[in-house]
């Protein structure tokens, strides 16, 4: 009879583990959906004047090789988002280039802070590929590519939000 109890004791103990680790995995989705839905907000939020300056600076060609300069616009990037780590979901970004054929777009990949002037038909790396198409239409000053979205940015600093 006693080890009856036992084993009735250790099953119950049992389905409490298990209760209690389902409830942890509920929970930990529920902050994680919490977590991602606050991150939008903050995404979505129009840009600063301070924040569209430094990435204008983007199409100045002497910007690929000085890596001050490079800094400063991360430095921008970081200032805009002081409240998230914006460098495990931000790829880079993608714009129009200005200094003429053969150049088409320009790029900064944010991990290895490097801006880079692409030719038509050269492809971008470290998927900022499915911003350029969204760039050569025109309309937005700058593209921000994101691991699960682009979000074309605006003159006046709006920012809309394309599934890529």
């Amino acid at each position: 009879m006693p080890k009856i109890m036992f084993k009735q004791h250790q099953i119950q103990t049992q389905s409490s583990e298990i209760l209690s680790a389902t409830q942890n995995q509920q929970q930990k989705q529920e902050t994680q959906q919490m977590d991602k839905m606050k991150l939008d907000r903050l995404l979505r939020k129009p840009r600063s004047k301070r924040y569209m300056a430094a990435l204008h600076k983007l199409d100045a060609g002497g910007h690929t090789h000085n890596h001050d300069k490079v800094n400063e616009i991360i430095d921008a990037i970081r200032n805009e988002f002081p409240e998230i780590e914006i460098s495990g979901i931000l790829l880079g970004y993608v714009s129009i280039c200005y200094l003429g054929k053969p150049y088409e777009v320009h790029t900064l990949d944010v991990t290895g802070g490097v801006i880079e002037h692409y030719k038509t038909g050269q492809t971008l790396p470290n998927g900022l590929e499915k911003a350029r198409g969204i760039a050569m239409r025109g309309g937005y000053d700058f593209i921000e590519v994101y691991i699960d979205c682009c979000r074309a940015v605006s003159a006046n600093g709006t920012v809309s939000v394309i599934s890529c």
